[in-house]
């Protein structure tokens, strides 16, 4: 047996009982022949200021979400639907995740501060030379956004007439305006954002459109004291007619699944009435363009590979109009909720769904020492691959990487 690792797996999970995040991790360790793993409710982590863990127990992170209890010790809010309260959440969080003690981790406390601020993030995928959105505040020096007229100043200075204004710790859209300004002072917002008579907002499933600018201002200057992001709006490729962009999910370092989103509306979340595409659609957009499958996969490996101590990433991927060009939208931590979805061919998750690839790799990072001669649970050849092994994490000794890669950075 290697030294450090346990004789035999057990997996424990840090989430809220009852959710589907925990059942499907849980059914996919079971399906390992593992035994379910150990729930430590993020309830009693709030509660108790940590968690203890046993060396060999494998400990996965899940989202704290869907919980109306959990979301008021996190923010302070009285109402799930209330979209303020963003700062107190990640202060929070950060501090309950610093609080868990021991343990084999597969989520980073260094790398989820950095996933859970916006600002941050694009300023470490900036920095890594990922393709990113120009932003105005994106890392520490840049300018605090304390209202809609510092977002207004940002717009002329850096000549972004479309932007996106996002929630430095927002998730699933919460607080998004899509940002748009056109002659004689016109300019619209669209947003999930419901702007009560009282002046209080709330997260709703349907999308609104703010064309009165003194509403817009109303609902920034009510985000803003949780942390403002701004991002150059960059057209997005279509699909039958709807924005699209793509959701990949990399785990250990793999894309092993993804996902079209498809909206009439420039928020392709698939809760505000976003679509699952067409994947093989989209592939072949990107081939008939004259760019490598494997070389748009890449780019979401080297963003995951900024965060290299978190086992899984979901990374958001937006194509350029004729799907020549892309980048790298954002990368979230919980990502990976997309059920009955089964790996891409050629990355070792074939039949897997996320949470099955996840189990794998967790296995093979800190599980029982496998037998000789056995192959890796996510390095296997699959005779529907052309490329075999010959992975992007995997090249092949003659592939530069050179040509049609560049057309994507």
């Amino acid at each position: 047996m290697t030294p450090g690792r346990p004789a035999a797996a057990r997996f424990a999970v840090v989430g809220n009982p009852d959710n589907r995040r925990v059942a499907l991790f849980a059914d996919a360790v079971r399906a390992a022949g593992l035994p379910g793993p150990r729930l430590v409710p993020w309830a009693d982590v709030l509660r108790d200021g940590g968690a203890d863990f046993a060396p060999d127990e494998i400990v996965r992170l899940d989202s704290p979400g869907e919980d109306a209890h959990v979301d008021r010790l996190l923010r302070g809010a009285d109402d799930p639907t209330r979209v303020e309260g963003s700062a107190r959440w990640y202060t929070a969080f950060t501090s309950a995740v610093r609080g868990l003690r021991g343990g084999l981790r597969l989520d980073d406390p260094d790398d989820l501060a950095v996933l859970f601020d916006k600002r941050r993030c694009h300023a470490v995928l900036a920095a890594a030379g990922m393709p990113v959105p120009a932003s105005p505040t994106s890392g520490p020096g840049a300018p605090p956004v304390r209202g809609w007229d510092d977002v207004r100043a940002l717009m002329r200075e850096h000549r972004m007439p479309r932007l996106f204004v996002k929630l430095a710790h927002g998730s699933s859209a919460s607080g998004v305006l899509a940002v748009e300004s056109a002659g004689g002072g016109r300019i619209r917002a669209t947003t999930s954002v419901e702007l009560a008579p009282d002046g209080r907002l709330f997260n709703s499933l349907r999308i609104r459109r703010y064309t009165d600018e003194r509403q817009i201002a109303v609902v920034v200057d009510a985000l803003a004291p949780d942390g403002l992001h701004l991002e150059r709006w960059l057209p997005k490729a279509s699909q039958r007619g709807r924005a699209a962009d793509l959701r990949v999910v990399v785990v250990d370092g793999r894309a092993t699944h993804a996902v079209v989103r498809t909206s009439a509306s420039p928020l392709t979340n698939l809760h505000l009435g976003g679509r699952r595409g067409d994947l093989a659609e989209a592939r072949a957009a990107v081939e008939s363009a004259g760019v490598r499958w494997t070389d748009v996969l890449a780019v979401c490996e080297r963003a995951a590979a900024c965060f290299p101590r978190t086992l899984c990433v979901g990374v958001d991927l937006l194509p350029a109009v004729g799907w020549r060009r892309v980048a790298v939208g954002e990368v979230n931590a919980f990502g990976d909720l997309l059920p009955l979805l089964t790996g891409l061919p050629g990355s070792g998750a074939e039949g897997r769904d996320t949470y099955a690839a996840q189990v794998a790799a967790a296995l093979r990072r800190h599980g029982p020492t496998s037998a000789p001669g056995s192959p890796d649970p996510l390095d296997v050849d699959d005779p529907n691959d052309p490329h075999g092994k010959h992975h992007p994490l995997h090249p092949h000794p003659h592939d530069t990487r050179t040509g049609s890669a560049h057309a994507i950075a």
